[in-house]
């Protein structure tokens, strides 16, 4: 039993009659699994339901894809008010309209950054966008540059290649809070792969204005034991330390490879020899600090 409270630094919530394109259509192969049992509603009731057992007393609801972000993010602070709980709201950085929009999560009193998810690989089955280089382009700067002055935080989610770009970003933007999603997703497990990960990690850890989440390691390892996500969630601790690294949950996603009791179990015992002040920060700490909680 976690004998500290929780802040669930990530996680997500679905009203899936508003739209959501990545869980619409028939459904196609994807290195996060089958997405079936995704394709509903996951209100903050279910998601609370799930956090049965777990000291859970604020949570960060990071958006889900959405087709229309602005509307995802009006009602889920709405969901949100008169709790302590937040939200981080997704932006396309490449949109001209881009400024507007963040003008407008300003005034929404539970948004404290936003999400633009940046994975690339020439791989169909595992990349998000397009094309690479995106964090590099002008107007996707130019975008990014007013986050900072609107007091908001980036969520940058990029698989382990995409590190070193990373790294300039946060080089170019020292003042911009950014949060490394899901350990920087290191999509294998095999000692070599882990080595060039745990090296990427390590370098953007230098930059004193990124953090990382512990999270995500069910959509990378779909059968993964206590064993298996004990490594990678130390490594990124060595290179962050506990001041600037948080478990979340990742929930509902992950619940696609175990429930959240389980999970948060193996978080515990992957911990149980830090200190208890390092524990508080890892499970609440961080998260309460970098998302003004």
């Amino acid at each position: 039993m976690i004998d500290v409270p929780v802040v669930d630094a990530h996680h997500h919530l679905c009203r899936l009659a508003d739209g959501y394109p990545w869980l619409s259509g028939p459904p196609m192969p994807r290195y996060h699994g089958d997405d079936t049992p995704l394709r509903r509603d996951y209100l903050i009731e279910d998601y609370q339901a799930d956090c049965a057992g777990i000291p859970v007393v604020a949570s960060v609801v990071i958006e889900n894809g959405a087709a229309s972000p602005l509307r995802e993010a009006e009602w889920i602070n709405d969901v949100l008010s008169g709790s302590r709980s937040v939200q981080v709201a997704k932006a396309d950085l490449l949109d001209p309209a881009a400024p507007a929009l963040l003008e407008r999560y300003a005034s929404l009193s539970t948004i404290r950054g936003v999400r633009d998810i940046l994975n690339w690989d020439p791989d169909p089955y595992y990349t998000h966008r397009t094309r690479d280089g995106i964090m590099d382009e002008p107007v996707w700067r130019d975008n990014f540059a007013q986050l900072e002055p609107l007091c908001m935080s980036f969520d940058l989610q990029v698989f382990p290649g995409q590190l070193s770009d990373a790294a300039r970003l946060a080089d170019a933007f020292p003042s911009t809070r950014i949060v490394l999603d899901h350990l920087g997703m290191p999509i294998r497990r095999d000692a070599d792969y882990l080595r060039w990960w745990g090296g990427g990690l390590r370098d953007l850890a230098r930059r004193e204005n990124v953090l990382v989440k512990l999270s995500g390691l069910g959509t990378t390892d779909h059968h993964w034991t206590k064993t298996s996500i004990r490594e990678p969630i130390l490594t990124a601790i060595d290179a962050f330390g506990v001041e600037r690294s948080m478990f979340a949950s990742n929930s509902p996603v992950d619940s696609l490879y175990s429930d959240m009791s389980t999970l948060y179990a193996a978080f515990d015992a992957t911990v149980a020899d830090f200190t208890r002040e390092e524990r508080g920060r890892l499970f609440a700490g961080t998260a309460t600090d970098f998302y003004r909680i």
